[in-house]
């Protein structure tokens, strides 16, 4: 019979595990992230002055006086507590300081995600029909076909959902043409003001949130998106609507919503292109690498994402042995993450991660 450690025991050795198992993805230099993540003693974690000193060189970090400077630093040490309880919840992911260890929590969820909540399908959404599920790849990577764009930073704007949209409909658009373009997220924040007719306060808006659905609605009736080198990315909404409908790249035939069933979403996956996704991303904060597999995780989606692959298993060593997982391309800049990219177990819709997905057809239109 196999021993019965205790449970704190075994956090403990998965926690060791995870991070033996990713160290040959950290550089030896970064001294910060081995003495805050790959030692788990409690005097590396106090979080003192030079450590705060290395995250701010690390990622360009100035503030304007001493009082925001100090009030930074509480913060970064909370977040360090934060990290290494999110280690022991996760421990087959990589957890520790990122380019978000000075926000709160809160400050975080209103720069960084944005995603509104899903109230109803907008009236064009279809259910994506089934498809057949027996001769799915082991593990598939639309990255390595070609309909991926590399990833983007959304900034200090909560348009994920814009990122997401895009995502979605530049992998559709190349395989009906052959041709991968980047496509505009500013589009979408300046003029996607597309609402639910029947939800007051249900609409798209810019960085303070929207959904992939009412901005696939909105693209339908826009006669569809323009390149980004046309209408670049600023950040910033409440901008005056610059769309030039005589430039668009890419159009929307339509857009289906994908049952909670994991064979076919992986199936709509690889037949029709990367899918727009929503997450909970409560430990993305903290994310540094690895599979994510939190034992507890809620399923309020507040992030909108971009599914672009599965693998079909990586280590989780809390429960020894290898794990299927999605791959997850999110809209942060390669600065987070695996050169921007999270990895989260398939099969038990953790955080949310089957909840809303959505795939689309596209129509290709020439620029004039």
């Amino acid at each position: 019979m196999a021993p019965r450690y205790p449970l704190l025991t075994l956090f403990l050795i998965s926690a060791a595990v995870a991070t033996a198992i990713y160290a040959e993805r950290i550089d030896n230099n970064d001294l910060l992230i081995r003495q805050v993540v790959a030692d788990t003693e409690d005097h590396l974690l106090n979080a003192e002055e030079h450590h705060f000193s290395t995250f701010k060189a690390k990622f360009g970090k100035t503030y304007a006086t001493k009082e925001e400077h100090d009030y930074r630093f509480g913060v970064f040490k909370k977040n360090l507590l934060r990290a290494k309880s999110h280690q022991k919840l996760d421990p087959s992911a990589v957890h520790g300081v990122t380019k978000f260890s000075d926000l709160t929590h809160s400050e975080f969820r209103r720069q960084f995600l944005g995603l509104n909540k899903p109230l109803r399908l907008p009236n064009d959404a279809h259910k994506a029909p089934i498809l057949p599920t027996n001769d799915l790849p082991t593990d598939f990577d639309w990255r390595d076909h070609g309909a991926v764009t590399p990833v983007k930073n959304q900034g200090s704007c909560g348009s994920c959902w814009s990122f997401s949209t895009t995502g979605a409909l530049e992998g559709a658009h190349f395989l009906a043409t052959g041709e991968l373009v980047s496509l505009s997220e500013q589009q979408l924040v300046d003029c996607d003001h597309e609402c639910d007719p029947e939800e007051r306060g249900a609409c798209d808006s810019g960085c303070n949130g929207g959904l992939m659905n009412t901005a696939f609605e909105y693209t339908l009736k826009a006669g569809g998106l323009v390149p980004e080198k046309d209408y670049p990315y600023t950040g910033r909404d409440r901008g005056a609507c610059k769309f030039d409908k005589t430039k668009i790249a890419a159009s929307i035939s339509n857009f289906s919503v994908v049952s909670l069933d994991e064979d076919q979403i992986a199936a709509n996956l690889v037949k029709n292109g990367p899918l727009a996704v929503g997450i909970n991303a409560v430990y993305m904060q903290t994310y540094i690498g690895g599979v994510s597999c939190p034992y507890i995780c809620g399923k309020n989606l507040d992030h909108g994402v971009l599914l672009v692959g599965y693998g079909a298993a990586d280590y989780a060593p809390i429960r020894l042995k290898e794990k299927p997982y999605w791959i997850i391309k999110n809209s942060w800049g390669e600065s987070w993450g695996e050169d921007g990219y999270y990895k989260i177990c398939r099969g038990h819709n953790l955080c949310g991660v089957d909840s809303m997905v959505s795939t689309v057809a596209a129509i290709h239109v020439s620029n004039h």
